[in-house]
C-alpha cells in the first residue's frame, strides 16, 4: 500500500504536466471571443474552434488530455441539480449539455465537488501549475484561467492561460482581479483514486 501512493502522486503530477502543456498550446490558436449560446453535440461537443470564451480554454485543455468536462459536469449536474446555480442564476429547469459546462459558476461548483477546493491567498507560491483560478472581474462577471509552469520576469509570479477577449493568452494576471476560487482537478479516474 505504501508503494501505491508515490506511484499515484507521480501519475497525478504527470497528468497536471500534460494539462498545463495543453493549456499553453492553446495560446497558439486564434480565437475570437464569442459568448453567444451555441447548440453543440454531446458528449465531446465544442463551439467552433476559432471562437470561445474563458471557460472554453479550460475545457479544451482538459479535453486534450482525455477529460471531457462537458460530460463530467453534465453527469454531476443531472445527479445533483440543487447544488448548482443554474436553476436560480439562469432560470433553467433542467440541464443543458450545450452551455452548463461553459459557465464559470457551474465549473466552480463542479471543481469543488469533484476536485480539490484550495485556499485563495495573496501568496503566489500557493498556486501551482495545473491549478485553476476563478475571479470576479467586477459587477459579478466571472472569469477562469489555469496556472502554468512559467513565471513572470518581475516578481516570479506564475503566469496563467486565460481568454478575456483577445483569445487565449499566457499572462501575469494571478492578482489582477478578485480571486473567487482556487481548484485542482485530475479528471475522474485520478481524482477518485485519491
Amino acid at each position: 500500500m505504501a508503494q501505491t501512493k508515490p506511484a499515484l502522486q507521480t501519475t497525478r503530477q504527470e497528468f497536471l504536466d500534460k494539462v498545463v502543456t495543453a493549456a499553453m498550446e492553446r495560446t497558439n490558436h486564434s480565437v475570437k471571443y464569442v459568448s453567444t449560446y451555441v447548440h453543440i453535440p454531446y458528449p465531446g461537443g465544442d463551439v467552433p474552434q476559432d471562437t470561445g470564451v474563458c471557460s472554453d480554454e479550460i475545457i479544451r485543455a482538459y479535453r486534450a488530455v482525455g477529460v471531457d468536462l462537458q460530460k463530467e459536469v453534465h453527469e454531476d449536474m443531472a445527479k445533483n441539480w440543487d447544488e448548482y446555480p443554474s436553476k436560480t442564476k439562469w432560470k433553467q429547469s433542467h440541464t443543458d449539455t450545450s452551455i452548463d459546462h461553459r459557465r464559470v459558476p457551474n465549473l466552480m461548483v463542479f471543481f469543488t465537488r469533484k476536485g480539490e477546493a484550495l485556499p485563495t491567498t495573496q501568496r503566489s507560491e500557493d498556486y501551482s501549475p495545473g491549478d485553476i483560478v476563478t475571479w470576479d472581474l467586477g459587477g459579478d462577471v466571472p472569469h477562469i484561467g489555469m496556472v502554468v509552469n512559467v513565471k513572470s520576469e518581475n516578481g516570479g509570479r506564475p503566469l496563467l492561460v486565460h481568454n478575456i477577449g483577445q483569445g487565449p493568452k499566457m499572462e501575469d494576471v494571478l492578482f489582477a482581479w478578485k480571486i473567487t476560487g482556487h481548484y485542482r482537478y485530475f479528471g475522474p479516474a485520478l481524482q477518485q483514486a485519491h
